[in-house]
């Protein structure tokens, strides 16, 4: 019944141009975004359209005995943010820019309830071969970082790497409470990362969508160029540089195209600071 009013308030509200006439004159309009029960109502207009249109809603809502849940709602404006589905989406500047855009990544009650549960799984069962941990861990990994990888989630798996891996680690020590990290990271760890056997540990910061990773791009004539991948085709591809301009290269001109993450141990070759040598460092402190 709500997803009707609102359809009906939409279609009512005319078309684009009628729109922008509306908030032109100060009228308000509004878009309705729902899944199962829990809803955001988008409005284009002010505080107050935003508090009319709660009670439009809670009226709509009281024929089928149902009610807005005071906890649970709030009205709030896109540069504050909000939660929604287990995401965060609030309006940013763009680093390096006057342009503001609204971003979505994972909200900080969603990263609190997945490492409640990774320390729950690394705090039992240390009589377990390493493997069966990995396993658990992996399930939690694999469906949390799909979820979110659709968002601007890069730092926040990024820290979710680092905490599973002193997750694993501690396991590691409880476990073998006699043996130095030596002999750890030689049964273990090999390139400092827990595998044990067939198994590996799943790296959540390698869950990144491919639009959203940093290409290294070599041309015939020696000069290398970085970016960001926006198109790809069989004639070329686009990447976008550090000021946000789109660069376009034909399939001949490219000699050799990689990602960030191929290519972080060939840094050093660029005079670049390799990812790996800070990890190494860190991990070392542990």
């Amino acid at each position: 019944m709500l997803d009707e009013h609102a359809a009906q308030a939409w279609a009512a509200s005319g078309t684009p141009m009628q729109r922008h006439r509306r908030r032109q004159r100060g009228e308000a309009t509004w878009r309705l975004v729902r899944y199962a029960d829990d809803f955001v109502v988008m409005v284009a207009g002010s505080k107050a359209h935003a508090e009319a249109l709660r009670e439009q809603v809670a009226a709509v809502l009281a024929p089928m005995g149902l009610h807005l849940a005071a906890a649970k709602t709030r009205t709030c404006h896109i540069d504050e943010g909000f939660d929604f589905l287990g995401f965060r989406i609030q309006r940013h500047p763009k680093r390096g820019t006057a342009k503001r855009y609204v971003y979505t990544y994972p909200a900080k009650k969603a990263l609190a309830t997945v490492k409640v549960k990774l320390r729950a799984l690394s705090r039992q069962d240390r009589d377990q071969p390493l493997a069966v941990l990995l396993h658990r861990l992996n399930q939690v990994l694999r469906g949390w970082t799909s979820y979110f990888k659709h968002g601007v989630s890069k730092r926040t798996f990024s820290y979710l790497r680092a905490f599973t891996w002193r997750r694993v680690a501690r396991w590691l020590r409880r476990k073998h409470p006699r043996a130095n990290w030596q002999w750890l990271r030689r049964r273990y760890l090999p390139r400092w990362w827990p595998t044990d056997g067939e198994v590996t540990l799943v790296d959540p910061s390698a869950v990144i969508r491919r639009e959203f990773l940093n290409y290294v791009v070599q041309t015939a004539n020696g000069q290398i160029l970085t970016g960001l991948l926006a198109e790809q085709d069989a004639g070329g591809i686009t990447i976008l540089d550090a000021k946000n301009q789109r660069i376009k290269l034909p399939r001949d001109q490219v000699e050799r195209k990689r990602g960030w993450v191929d290519l972080r141990f060939r840094a050093a070759a660029r005079r670049e600071v390799p990812q790996w040598r800070s990890l190494y460092r860190c991990r070392r402190q542990v």
